[in-house]
């Protein structure tokens, strides 16, 4: 059984890539996959796993996307901008605008085409979702927001903002970036009971109302170079504040993302894709998985 593979990263936050549009296989375990091609010294090293699959009533293409602990997500912002860099770059569409099926819904993409290449995607990612049942979050009233509010976290309150774009995240402002406490209160933020699915956690340094820094603890990853998202949702934090513009920069560790909350209600992403490697997984380190 011969599997092609590729690997793309939007600003660092990287994936690996399985075409199941135009190859078949009849492995699927893809939670073992994830967590296999994730380790950098046993396997490729990578964020996850991503699978490109055909579209349906009307979409182009689905993506499934799994965390790097095997665990799978419902949606991926920069890992959602290298899947159109991929079907277009490889031929599998034409089209300079797509829609695809992700589990947090159906996404249209624009597609900045360069010399036949893409290298900017403008993904509409939606409206966010704002009240703690649609999160979910299990404390406090389920129809309403959770804005700046205290919570306890091993012994000590942080304040955090809740907002999902199809995944929970969970946004705490600080006043550098640089020293904030990702590695050691994301992942407790992350299992916190408050969020029966775990959350993303995002650490926001508001620069101006136009420039913010971010950090992020990724739900199933850990500390990731970006995520698409997380600055989408901490975005929306800000400005549910008053803390930014509607238009933002969101200036992460792998590179800055142009985020908007328009006036029509949805928010939208714009960022670059990479091409990093093509390759065939070797069959006896398949069948081990």
């Amino acid at each position: 059984m011969s599997l092609k593979f590729a690997k793309l990263h939007g600003l660092g936050n990287n994936y690996i890539y399985l075409d199941l549009v135009t190859q078949q296989t009849s492995f699927t375990n893809w939670e073992q996959l994830a967590k296999a091609v994730s380790d950098i010294n046993f396997g490729i090293g990578s964020d996850g796993l991503i699978l490109i699959l055909p579209g349906s009533n009307g979409t182009d293409f689905r993506m499934r996307m799994f965390n790097s602990d095997g665990s799978e997500g419902r949606m991926c912002g920069n890992g959602i901008r290298c899947l159109a860099k991929y079907v277009y770059d490889n031929g599998l569409t034409k089209n300079e605008c797509i829609n695809v099926d992700t589990l947090a819904g159906r996404l249209q993409l624009s597609l900045q085409v360069v010399a036949n290449r893409v290298e900017q995607v403008r993904v509409n990612m939606g409206a966010p979702r704002l009240t703690r049942n649609e999160l979910p979050m299990s404390i406090g009233d389920p129809n309403n927001q959770c804005l700046n509010e205290p919570l306890e976290v091993a012994n000590q309150m942080v304040h955090i903002t809740a907002v999902s774009m199809g995944n929970p995240h969970a946004i705490i402002f600080v006043d550098n970036v640089q020293t904030a406490p990702v590695t050691t209160l994301g992942p407790l933020i992350e299992n916190h009971p408050a969020f029966p699915d775990r959350t993303n956690v995002e650490f926001i340094e508001v620069v101006t109302p136009q420039h913010l820094k971010m950090r992020v603890w990724e739900r199933g990853s850990g500390e990731t170079m970006a995520c698409g998202t997380g600055a989408c949702a901490s975005t929306v934090a800000a400005i549910l504040l008053n803390k930014a513009s509607r238009h933002c920069q969101v200036q992460l560790l792998g590179g800055t993302l142009d985020v908007e909350w328009a006036e029509d209600g949805d928010v939208y992403m714009t960022g670059p894709a990479t091409y990093v490697a093509d390759g065939h997984f070797c069959q006896q380190w398949l069948e081990n998985v």
